[in-house]
């Protein structure tokens, strides 16, 4: 059934979508520079209003830029976790862009289900 949509969908000639492409190439920035630690930032790489952003996140991603940056981020952070060595932070935090340690503890904890220090313990990753 598959293959048989494939084989519709590329009779009705699909025509790439440069703005999509544009805006895979902006997540994958967001995902590479860790330098992007706000929406804003990333409007600015982009040559956009941070509202315009938002609308084509929305329409081509379905979340916005800042959920797509804050994940990178927490990715990071549970990296710096697998690194087996001990973590300040609270300088991770501010590095990542969060306006606290506290706040990277609570995005963390409620995106990977306990808090990065605990997490590398209980990992083994210390």
């Amino acid at each position: 059934m598959i293959d048989d949509f494939e084989r519709y969908l590329l009779r009705t000639d699909p025509v790439p979508d440069p703005t999509g492409r544009e805006i895979t190439a902006l997540v994958g920035d967001a995902q590479c520079n860790r330098d992007i630690v706000r929406a804003d930032q990333l409007a600015a790489h982009a040559g956009c209003s941070l509202r315009t952003l938002q609308r084509l996140f929305t329409e081509y991603v379905g979340i916005g830029p800042k959920w797509v940056i804050q994940r990178f981020r927490i990715l990071d952070a549970a990296g710096a976790a697998h690194s087996g060595e001990r973590i300040d932070w609270s300088g991770l935090a501010y590095e990542l862009g969060f306006s606290d340690q506290a706040h990277l503890t609570r995005v963390f904890t409620h995106v990977v289900g306990t808090p990065p220090a605990t997490y590398q313990r209980t990992h083994g990753l210390l």
